[in-house]
């Protein structure tokens, strides 16, 4: 049996427009920690439209989250930015603001005992390789895909990464992953046109990598540019909260956590775990929206951060 997953760089033009979204949010959420916000963002081709909804007490000065764009992506800096901000429905409103949650939904956490991340070891390996090949002052668009086999030995690594020429690029990969069976490496040719100027970003068509890649279900929707009222991804992120304490505690080899919500309804219509399958319905957990932010502290300005490699397995509150 093989497994394999990918990772892309924070310059890949999804990536950036994740980012972008969790600006917005950091933006708000600095000055009015309750402000609720789903902004997504579309970009490529030198324009950038990042349109949604935003209740907030902090007022919107554009050129301040342009500035901070512009800031994170000096690449861009020629690029035209159209927002369209509007208030968030009353009619979803009227059921967070008694606590309920966001939208209805099913979220997924994971936890294993593979690696120090707790995450899928060909997940592991691809994202490692990518910020390694990254860190080492190769900043540009980029993906990279490990395929290991059922006792963790790598089948294959694929690199592809712009203004990178394939010796050292495959130097790099070896470096990293020294005996893979196979290398491909920048596979289609060296390439020098990528990011917004090669292919159209959207925020949220990167979800198995803001995950645990495609081993794991994937339950909601995407994390970036929503406050954590959304529980697509304050929901994901008590989850997988729960299978990190349930995989310490049990001495577990895998858990795969689930909950399900109504919108509007503060508490989940489903909690469950199942841990090296053996299945438990979830207890001693807040799971409410409120329950989970204070738990987890998610109405601080740190989004950002967490659009650049992915949610899971990077050190934030929830693991």
């Amino acid at each position: 049996m093989l497994f394999t997953a990918e990772s892309v760089t924070p310059y890949h033009p999804d990536k950036i427009c994740d980012q972008i979204s969790d600006i917005f949010v950091d933006y708000f959420l600095t000055e009015d920690p309750k402000s609720r916000v789903a902004v997504d963002c579309l970009g490529g081709h030198r324009k950038i439209f990042a349109s949604g909804e935003v209740t907030s007490r902090r007022e919107f000065k554009k050129e301040e989250v342009i500035d901070e764009i512009f800031r994170q992506f000096p690449h861009l800096k020629d690029y035209a930015i159209n927002i369209d901000l509007i208030k968030q429905s009353s009619e979803i409103a009227q059921g967070v603001d008694t606590g309920g949650a966001g939208d209805q939904g099913i979220m997924v956490g994971y936890a294993c005992s593979a690696n120090d991340q707790m995450v899928p070891q060909e997940y592991y390996l691809a994202r490692k390789l990518c910020m390694y090949i990254w860190e080492n002052g190769l900043n540009t668009d980029g993906k990279t895909q490990v395929t290991i086999d059922e006792n963790g030995n790598v089948e294959a690594v694929v690199a592809s990464f712009q203004n990178i020429s394939h010796d050292k690029l495959e130097k790099l990969s070896k470096e990293f992953i020294p005996n893979a069976k196979n290398y491909h490496i920048n596979p289609a040719g060296d390439w020098s046109v990528g990011g917004f100027d090669a292919d159209t970003g959207v925020t949220g068509r990167k979800i198995a990598i803001d995950n645990y890649g495609p081993q794991v279900s994937i339950g909601g929707g995407c994390f970036s540019g929503k406050d954590p009222t959304k529980v697509d991804r304050s929901g994901a992120y008590i989850a997988r909260k729960i299978a990190i304490d349930l995989l310490k505690e049990k001495g577990a080899s895998n858990v795969l956590v689930k909950i399900a919500y109504a919108i509007g309804k503060p508490q989940p219509v489903m909690a469950v775990a199942t841990i090296d399958n053996i299945n438990e319905t979830i207890t001693n957990y807040d799971l409410s929206p409120k329950g989970i932010i204070d738990l987890l502290d998610l109405q601080k300005p740190k989004y950002l951060a967490s659009a650049k490699w992915g949610s899971m397995g990077m050190s934030f509150t929830w693991g």
